[in-house]
């Protein structure tokens, strides 16, 4: 890929296209496969009840819910959906009587199906009418006998004239007997859910005082709903009762609850037979059952081969015709009309596709397709690859880049790992990661089926994770820390006393030797190392934010002669840049300065001592409280007080530059372009009186270009008030802003180290079976910690405060991102949109 292509969009094209009628449907299909084109509405004030295609386009929205209905049917029997091959159907348009075909094949399907569907139903239900009477068959014989116990307990009570009667008792005057002295109970028997017996037990009870006799039972076989095909727990139940009144009265009760009433005999042998039919039923209802369900399986599995490739057909028809509907078609109604966006460098390709789809129509009609000239706004489209879309994908969700804008994609390569592995530095942990990307670099055709959000979202930046690792491994070097150990390659730069008590501090003195790469191996360990890292640290991020800053004003550059403002570097970019340069940039100076200077010096015995250095933080702070005054002791370099009184007077004088520049030389252009337009409509009435025709092309050119705002200075003013002060506020707080660099960096650490010490170090001391155990437990607590505390939660915390980095301290430097995204018409994203 050309660089040009990262640093700035596509150059986009209007194209329009003259499609003859009768090859429309096989030229929309190609360019659907090709995915080059982005089509405009041209009906936008058309209802979409009312264009062309909407016939075409409800058939084929009864062809998408018919392959719907199959698919749910297909996953309720579990039954594999074939996927599709590049074989079963190619990327060509189908004919119309394809299509006829297809809808007859599926409606055949769905007849079938549901004629399958209904007779399976209405056998569930019988069969789930037969279950429930043979367990109240077999249930009831039980309750029946306890049912004649108890009135025979009634009938003793009531000859012995005892008045706690435990049944009925205030009734019994009231109750028949049959010849036998018997007394005559009615009975309601049947099943219901057992979720809901003990309401059902509690409601009956209420509303008859008590006066019945309830057993129920279990039912152990579980029993499948056919409305819902859910398995439900049920219990059988007999409920024993004496008037008609009161039978009636249980059953409507029990209806309403959702049971079931079954009719039983209470003579056991009358029972017994029935129960032996019904047992004899059900065994011929469940072969009827399997014989449905294995017919109904197999006409699935019929549809399950060819259904994906069905469902794509209908998708990129529809898809298909919903374009075609964004046409216009000619004078003679012979041909449709279409305008659309594309890549500049595509316009061959596309000439190449309809070409192909017309010879493959067999027709003899060319397709025609002009460039036109316009100021209308084109989308902008960045060309990416795998390797790079992470990335842009980075970009893109801050906001999408203005037509030819500078897109920062191209410098986030590089940025965004880097600065990350600046918070991130550590050999061991940026290895760890880098292994686990190239785990999915290796593996990107497997696991790119993979279906899961999460892992998507790694698999999708996995160039970018891979390069975060690798920089990190850099910068780790840097650091000289791996698991919070140092690594001694070469030769140190300090000497340690041979003869010391243990008692005493041990003081290392320079021996004259550079450490060739990365912080000496001799400050790990020793107390004042954290006073080291952190001003190296917080010296280091201050640079790296302030060249990065800098780096963002000067892409303003590029983006004022891109867009023929050329004047603006005078007035925007040079007073920014100033403003920044004579402050921070200043700062960073003094930093890289003070680096530079040997502190050291050898007193009269020929020791080192050390010169205390100038507080660079004091010295910005006293450049503006009191400028040109310079305490000797607290001097970094001669001539320092006029600089920084020449660096203030630029700052100060740049404030105005920017705020009031800008919005008058607007007005003056403006009144400039005023004047133009008012001689312009002049020459305009003239020709109009010579020539007739000069309206009409007035009014093309008119509705070709856009929209012009109207100007007002006012609203200027305020504007550029408010961007003054923003961006001079801006330059102080985004430069605290990368200290986060120096602040992760430091927790990174010292977290690394704690780990370190306090899991797996302190086994190190022990000796026999306790030390072997007690490391391999240590060194399990520390690895699992390593990966979900250092690289999972740290490592994400990174990479959102290098996000943030990026996108306000940087992109808001010079991005406007404010453009509209090209989306082309593509097959690819129609069925990926649909089978999400």
């Amino acid at each position: 890929m050309a660089p040009t292509t990262l640093f700035r969009s596509e150059e986009m094209s209007l194209i329009q296209l003259y499609i003859p009628a009768e090859v429309a449907q096989p030229c929309v299909a190609e360019l659907g496969e090709l995915g080059k084109v982005q089509f405009r509405d041209l009906n936008p004030e058309v209802n979409a009840f009312q264009r062309a295609f909407v016939s075409e386009i409800r058939r084929l929205d009864e062809m998408e819910r018919l392959c719907r209905f199959f698919n749910t049917q297909i996953e309720k029997v579990d039954v594999h959906i074939r996927p599709l091959t590049a074989t079963a159907y190619g990327s060509r348009a189908r004919s119309a009587q394809e299509i006829d075909d297809l809808e007859e094949k599926l409606k055949e399907h769905e007849g079938r199906i549901i004629q399958m569907n209904g007779s399976y139903e209405t056998l569930q239900r019988r069969y789930l009418q037969l279950t429930e009477l043979r367990h109240v068959l077999r249930e009831t014989g039980g309750f029946f006998e306890q049912a004649e116990s108890r009135q025979d307990t009634i009938r003793n009570s009531m000859d012995e004239g005892d008045a706690s009667t435990p049944l009925l008792e205030h009734d019994v005057e009231q109750q028949n007997h049959d010849e036998m002295g018997r007394l005559n109970l009615g009975y309601v028997t049947g099943v219901i859910s057992r979720a809901r017996m003990q309401t059902f037990e509690r409601v009956l009870w209420r509303s008859l005082r008590g006066n019945l006799y309830m057993n129920s039972a279990e039912i152990d076989e579980p029993i499948t709903d056919p409305d819902s095909d859910e398995v439900v727990d049920k219990n059988v139940f007999a409920i024993f009762a004496h008037g008609r009144e009161i039978i009636n009265k249980i059953k409507k009760i029990s209806q309403s609850l959702g049971a079931t009433l079954y009719t039983v005999d209470d003579s056991p042998d009358k029972r017994r037979d029935a129960y032996l039919e019904v047992t004899g039923r059900i065994e011929d209802l469940n072969n009827v059952l399997s014989n449905t369900s294995q017919t109904r399986r197999a006409e699935l599995q019929k549809i399950a081969e060819n259904l994906t490739s069905w469902t794509t057909v209908v998708r990129k028809e529809k898809a298909i015709y919903h374009t075609m509907n964004f046409f216009n078609y000619d004078v003679n109604r012979k041909c449709l009309i279409a305008e659309g966006w594309c890549a500049s460098n595509d316009i061959s390709i596309i000439q190449h596709a309809l070409k192909n789809a017309t010879e493959a129509s067999g027709t003899n009609l060319p397709s025609i397709l002009t460039e036109l000239t316009t100021k209308k706004k084109p989308p902008t489209f960045h060309r990416t690859n795998k390797f790079t879309e992470g990335f842009q994908a980075v970009i893109d969700a801050y906001g999408i880049a203005r037509y030819r804008e500078v897109n920062p994609g191209l410098f986030t390569i590089i940025s965004f790992p880097y600065l990350f592995a600046i918070m991130f530095g550590d050999v061991g942990h940026g290895f760890i990661m880098f292994l686990f990307a190239l785990y999915l670099v290796l593996n990107e055709k497997k696991l790119a089926k993979v279906d899961n959000d999460i892992f998507s979202m790694f698999f999708s930046g996995r160039y970018m994770v891979l390069l975060m690792g690798l920089f990190s491994m850099y910068v780790g070097f840097i650091y000289n820390d791996m698991f919070s150990l140092s690594l001694d390659f070469w030769k140190t730069g300090f000497d340690w006393p041979t003869e010391y008590n243990s008692t005493d501090t041990i003081e290392a003195s320079p021996n004259g030797h550079v450490y060739p790469f990365g912080f000496d191996p001799s400050w790990h360990g020793s107390e004042n190392f954290l006073l080291f890292s952190n001003s190296y640290k917080m010296k280091q991020a201050i640079i790296i934010g302030v060249i990065h800053m800098l780096f963002g004003i000067c892409l303003q550059v590029y983006n004022h002669v891109n867009f023929k403002n050329k004047m603006f570097i005078w007035l925007e970019f040079l007073p920014q840049i100033l403003f920044m340069s004579s402050i921070f940039g200043y700062l960073t100076f003094c930093i890289l300065y003070k680096w530079s200077v040997d502190w050291w010096a050898l007193d009269e015995n020929g020791n080192h001592i050390h010169n205390a250095p100038p507080n660079l933080l004091n010295m910005l702070i006293y450049m503006f409280l009191s400028p040109g005054n310079i305490n000797p002791e607290e001097q970094l370099y001669p001539g320092q007080g006029p600089i920084q009184i020449i660096l203030l007077l630029i700052a100060v004088v740049c404030v105005p530059w920017m705020w009031f520049a800008k919005p008058y030389y607007l007005k003056a252009q403006h009144n400039k372009h005023h004047y133009q337009t008012v001689a312009g409509d002049d020459e305009v009435t003239y020709d109009e009186e010579q020539n007739g025709h000069a309206g009409s092309s007035s009014a093309e050119a008119a509705d070709d270009d856009e929209e012009e705002e109207e100007f007002e200075f006012s609203e200027v003013m305020i504007h550029q008030t408010i961007h003054t002060i923003e961006f001079c506020l801006n330059c102080i707080s985004n430069t605290a802003s990368y200290l986060r660099l120096w602040a992760l960096s430091l927790a990174h650490a010292q977290l690394s180290s704690v780990l370190w010490d306090m899991t797996f170090k302190i086994w190190f001391g022990f000796s026999g079976a306790i030390g072997v155990i007690g490391l391999f437990i240590g060194f399990a607590m520390w690895f699992s910690l390593t990966i979900f505390i250092l690289l999972g939660m740290e490592g994400l915390s990174a990479f959102l405060h290098t996000l943030r980095l990026h996108w306000v301290e940087f992109d808001g430097k010079f991005y406007m991102a404010d453009g509209v995204k090209f989306e082309p018409f593509a097959f690819k994203t129609v069925l990926e949109a649909k089978s999400e």
